[in-house]
C-alpha cells in the first residue's frame, strides 16, 4: 500500500516525457508534486489554478488529487509548451490549459488552490493573495531554506518570502521539500479571522 501511494501518476510520467522532448528543465519535483496532490484533494469541489504550466508536470500532480466536482485551470506563456501540455489532459474536460499571461487566470478566480509557480509570484504578489477564496490554499515553491528570521537568501533578507509569510490575510508557513529546497504554504483567512477576538 505504501509503495502504491508513492507511485508516480501516469499523467506525471507523460508530462515528464513532454518536458524531456521539449528540453524543458523547470518541472516540479516529486516532493512538491505530492504536496500539490494533497492540496487539490483537500478541495474536491474547488477551483484549482496554476501559474506556469511548463510541460504539465505540476498540473499532472494537481490532477492526481482532483475531485470529480473540481476544475483545474493552468496558464503557460510559451505557446509550444502549452500546446504539448494540453495534450496530456485532452481527455479530461475538468482541465483547461491556457496560453498567455498569468493574468488570464483572473477570470476564473477566486481559487480554492493556487499553485503560483510562474507569473504573479514576484511581479504582483498582492494580486496573487487577492485571487484566493477564503480558506483557499496558496503554494509557492523554489525557495532555499533559511535558519534565520526574517528569512535570508544570498546574505539579504528575502523580502518576497517575508511578504507571503507575514501577510495579514494569510496563515502561512514554510515547509522543507528537500534538505535544500522549501515551499511556502498558506491559507487565506476568513474575514472574521482577521478582525481578531471579539
Amino acid at each position: 500500500m505504501i509503495m502504491e501511494e508513492r507511485a508516480v501518476p501516469s499523467r506525471v510520467v507523460a508530462a515528464e516525457r513532454v518536458a524531456y522532448e521539449a528540453g524543458f528543465k523547470g518541472s516540479s519535483i516529486p516532493e512538491v508534486g505530492r504536496l500539490l496532490r494533497l492540496a487539490a484533494a483537500a478541495k474536491p469541489h474547488g477551483v484549482i489554478a496554476e501559474s506556469g504550466t511548463g510541460s504539465g508536470v505540476g498540473t499532472a500532480w494537481l490532477h492526481s488529487g482532483l475531485g470529480a466536482g473540481a476544475r483545474l485551470v493552468t496558464v503557460e506563456r510559451e505557446e509550444g509548451l502549452a500546446r504539448r501540455a494540453a495534450g496530456v489532459f485532452a481527455d479530461d474536460d475538468r482541465v483547461s490549459v491556457l496560453t498567455g499571461s498569468w493574468r488570464l487566470l483572473e477570470r476564473y478566480a477566486p481559487f480554492d488552490v493556487f499553485f503560483c509557480d510562474g507569473g504573479g509570484k514576484r511581479d504582483d504578489p498582492e494580486r496573487v493573495v487577492e485571487l484566493l477564496a477564503p480558506g483557499g490554499l496558496l503554494i509557492l515553491d523554489d525557495f532555499t531554506p533559511s535558519p534565520h528570521w526574517p528569512p535570508r537568501f544570498g546574505g539579504e533578507v528575502d523580502e518576497l518570502r517575508l511578504f507571503y509569510l507575514t501577510h495579514p490575510a494569510l496563515n502561512a508557513t514554510e515547509v522543507l521539500t528537500t534538505p535544500v529546497s522549501s515551499a511556502v504554504v498558506a491559507a487565506r483567512r476568513h474575514w472574521r479571522d482577521r478582525r481578531g477576538p471579539s
